[in-house]
């Protein structure tokens, strides 16, 4: 027979002004199996967890009920406090009577009748518990960043200063992203290169970190702290062991027409390259795609003038598989293809421009070497159109805040006026969202000292006239429609996830939000953590922000990762499903729904009459199991258990509710 302890929390006034507590522990006591109960103004208290010690001591209780708060809030603690007192951690329920009871009714008796009812399914439900013994899983002090950019950089660095091997996948033939492209920095405007050049150097040369760039991830199995990961290492056609990076091959390379993905089509660069100046590393790759030599079988320009024979078209993929513990994920992101937005003629009229074109025309490191200037023609644009919400917050398109817009185009405004001096802007606004430390006063300087002005409301329509960009809208503030006749239009476009993200969200098993984004386990308790364990989020490639913000997500993510790479072991919820294979038919209903990957197909060999039988059944990995319970709703044979939450656990709960029913209908 089960000795259950109940304890009755007061909470001071939360749960005691709407609930009878004393009355509910004098009935609790009479319930079948409850050996002892009490109540106490506030449990979770030192002399709370102290009194349930010396009643399960006195009492030799073997099962406790907390009727309290909710389970989110204070379960570890009395897990802890049962285990103290020689109890099992998972013989311990906790009743929520304040958020379901109290905070829920006016009614003091309704409220003391369900607290009660509460209090007696946990009863009955620990009668039915099993003790149960966290899983111990072993730890690969290893840890995977997928992404380059300035997250996943400063992710990767901190993860190696916990003195943890650190595997860095960058899919471009440089790390930097986006950043690495970017002229000045709001709010301060500081050279953007300058401050992440130096982040980007220690990374290749921290003996804890290694780099691969020009590589993918193709394949991840396992689970948290034994993550099995097959990267892909894509040709580069160059050997960089060989290579010292001169530069002999670009500057030969007859094929010199070829967009840059890098200065977003506004420079070029040559079949073999080197994205930018400040790369690392700073060894080329050969473009398979334009090389004339993979297209025709001649040319070898590159191969003639290197001295140290690091040309190799012989080159194929490679596969590489690596062991990890921890995966962190900074994929960042790209922007919403403008030619989409027919309206903003972009694509059509030269002269109209995304901001990150302006960006690396600005740049000193760009092909205009900072000079603003007219696609067009090559001349000085005189006066200048930022078109803030290019895509964002437009339910035609995005209806998420980019975040970045407002201060970005601030910038360029500011940019402008230092490099052409009598240039003016003008800013087509919905509104300015300046929520970082400095940006309010960032964009006021704008205005301000920088002359630009703002009109706030949204472009109505774009077209070119005697080589001018007409551009429409109407200033709301004023009511007035507004034309400006201007000579270069630079557009603020959405923030959307990077290319891959949806196949990288398969590869990994991890969700991703109606928008495209990985989606984080809880937006304000874990927003690094994602539902897989061991795997976490670092910057935009969870939703748009700015470099401030995605820096200290990627310290975050690495101190998340740094927690669980630290230790030999890692100790998981017991609370896992698991498979009858005696009657498991082996349909893989289970494996079918099971978001984690966790039911795998086996086999079982039995003996039925004399005769060896060998069959496929289900089988759980514990490592990967998160405890949601789909596999078991989902299991047409009823094959699938969950420990903690069995059914004989749940039939009992069911049964003490439908007990006080059954004896009220007697009554009356």
């Amino acid at each position: 027979m089960a000795r259950i302890g109940v304890f009755v929390c007061w909470c001071g006034a939360n749960i005691a002004s709407t609930v009878d507590v004393e009355s509910v522990a004098e009935a609790a006591s009479r319930l079948p199996g409850v050996a002892f109960a009490t109540d106490y103004k506030y449990m979770c208290s030192d002399p709370g967890q102290k009194a349930i010690l010396e009643a399960a001591q006195e009492h030799r209780l073997d099962g406790l009920v907390v009727a309290a708060c909710s389970p989110r809030m204070h379960e570890p603690t009395f897990r802890q406090v049962a285990a103290e007192a020689g109890i099992n951690p998972f013989r311990m329920q906790m009743a929520n009577i304040r958020e379901h009871c109290s905070w829920v009714h006016a009614d003091r008796e309704e409220a003391t009748a369900k607290a009660l009812d509460a209090i007696r399914m946990m009863v009955a439900r620990v009668a039915q518990s099993e003790p149960l013994e966290p899983i111990k899983v072993p730890v690969t002090r290893r840890a995977l960043v997928i992404g380059g950019g300035v997250a996943g950089i400063q992710a990767a660095l901190d993860v190696a200063d916990g003195g943890v091997e650190t595997i860095l996948v960058e899919r471009t033939p440089s790390i930097g992203g986006k950043m690495a492209g970017l002229d000045e920095t709001f709010p301060t405007l500081d050279c953007s290169q300058c401050i992440l050049t130096p982040k980007m150097v220690d990374a290749s040369r921290s003996e804890f970190i290694k780099l691969y760039t020009y590589c993918e991830v193709e394949k991840v199995d396992g689970s948290v702290g034994n993550f099995k990961v097959t990267l892909r290492k894509k040709a580069k056609y160059v050997n960089h062991e060989l290579c010292n990076g001169c530069g002999d091959c670009f500057h030969k390379c007859p094929y010199k027409k070829i967009p840059s993905e890098f200065d977003y089509g506004v420079g070029n660069r040559t079949a073999i390259y080197v994205p930018f100046p400040q790369a690392v590393p700073n060894k080329p790759v050969i473009d398979r795609e334009t090389c004339v030599f993979f297209k025709t079988g001649k040319c070898r320009a590159c191969e003639k003038v290197c001295l140290r024979n690091a040309i190799d078209f012989e080159q194929e993929d490679e596969f590489e598989e690596i062991d990890v513990g921890a995966i962190i994920v900074a994929t960042g992101y790209d922007i919403l293809e403008p030619a989409e937005m027919a309206e903003f003629r972009y694509g059509a009229i030269p002269d109209v421009i995304t901001g990150l074109q302006f960006e690396r025309m600005s740049s000193a490191s760009g092909p205009t070497e900072g000079k603003i200037v007219r696609p067009s023609d090559g001349e000085e644009p005189k006066v200048v159109v930022f078109v803030h919400c290019v895509g964002s917050r437009d339910e035609n398109y995005k209806e998420y805040c980019s975040k970045i817009c407002c201060m970005y185009n601030a910038k360029h405004a500011i940019i402008l006026k230092h490099r052409i001096h009598d240039a003016q802007a003008y800013l087509f606004y919905i509104d300015v969202r300046a929520g970082g430390k400095g940006y309010e006063e960032f964009w006021k300087r704008a205005c301000v000292e920088e002359g630009a002005e703002y009109l706030r409301g949204r472009v109505s329509r774009l077209y070119d006239e005697n080589g001018k960009v007409i551009v429409e809208g109407q200033d709301t503030l004023s009511g007035e429609q507004v034309e400006v006749v201007a000579d270069l239009v630079v557009l603020a476009t959405a923030m959307v996830p990077a290319k891959g993200t949806e196949e990288m969200a398969r590869i990994l098993g991890v969700s991703t939000d109606k928008d495209g984004f990985f989606n984080e386990a809880h937006p304000k308790l874990r927003p690094v953590d994602t539902a897989t364990g061991g795997i976490f989020l670092a910057g935009a490639c969870q939703a748009p922000k700015d470099i401030p913000e995605s820096v200290a997500q990627g310290s975050a993510a690495a101190a998340k990762a740094l927690g669980l790479l630290t230790k030999e072991e890692i100790t998981r919820e017991p609370t896992v499903a698991v498979v009858d294979p005696f009657i498991c038919t082996g349909c893989w209903n289970c494996v079918t729904v099971c978001p984690f990957g966790a039911p795998e197909k086996s086999e079982i060999t039995m003996t039925i009459d004399g005769r060896k039988v060998t069959r496929p059944v289900s089988e759980i990995n514990e490592g990967k199991c998160e405890g949601c319970g789909l596999c078991v709703a989902s299991c047409p044979g009823n094959c699938i258990d969950q420990r903690g939450f069995s059914d004989d656990q749940v039939y009992a709960e069911l049964g003490g509710y439908l007990e006080r029913l059954r004896a009220a209908l007697t009554h009356e």
